[in-house]
């Protein structure tokens, strides 16, 4: 005859650290990573947006030089009397707002590039700086273009250089929705980069579990 059990006695077969009661405990440590913040703080993010925006803006310096440099001329001429265009079938006013606009996209799409491959892991914060930098650079191009460009007094530019002299009509957009070429083209080239190249949230951690023992091994012991 066998003495009676007692609470403190686990029976024959089991260990007093059974791993299918640790299995029914989950643990409360996860791993250090699961409670981090996901990238910069938004303090740092709107650091960064704000440099980006200043960055950008002021690279609209070289779009200004660039228009004005491959833009092409309006032609004017005067009788003495009133100013006229030299070449009244001539395309040249379009050109000079296709020119703006196409250097324009063309500024979008590398800033655009440019800030993805510095900050892949971009934000709210960072989106907005790059499309306000854009916005502000393409206005400053415009003011610079005309600001360097032929004299804008067409009467005194006349009359200063004679009567039956041909002469450039000042630098003009007169398409205002081409200053929106460079923040769109930047956004839409940030936004489609960062879809498809930018880096994706990492899978949830699973609950830190005991490793419970197979059936078969238990019942084996």
């Amino acid at each position: 005859m066998t003495a009676p059990l007692t609470p403190s006695q686990p029976p024959h077969g089991e260990s007093p650290h059974d791993p299918w009661q640790q299995a029914a405990k989950p643990s409360g440590d996860f791993p250090p990573s699961a409670h981090e913040e996901d990238g910069p703080g938004m303090k740092t993010e709107v650091r960064q947006a704000v440099v980006i925006a200043v960055a950008v803006a002021v690279s609209g310096v070289l779009l200004g030089l660039l228009w004005l440099w491959l833009a092409p001329r309006v032609p004017l001429i005067s009788d003495g009397e009133a100013v006229y265009l030299k070449d009244t079938e001539g395309e040249q006013a379009i050109g000079v707002d296709g020119t703006f606009t196409l250097l324009a996209l063309g500024f979008g799409a590398v800033s655009g590039l440019v800030v993805f491959l510095l900050r892949k892991r971009g934000g709210i914060p960072l989106v907005v700086g790059l499309t306000a930098g854009g916005l502000l650079g393409a206005v400053l191009a415009w003011r610079l273009g005309i600001f360097l460009g032929p004299e804008t007094d067409v009467v005194a530019h006349a009359k200063s250089v004679g009567k039956g002299v041909v002469f450039d009509a000042p630098l003009e957009l007169k398409a205002k929705g081409a200053l929106l070429a460079w923040p769109v083209a930047a956004l839409l080239v940030h936004l489609g980069l960062t879809a498809l190249f930018g880096p994706r949230d990492p899978e949830p951690y699973p609950l830190a579990y005991g490793d419970p023992a197979r059936p078969e091994d238990s019942s084996n012991s």
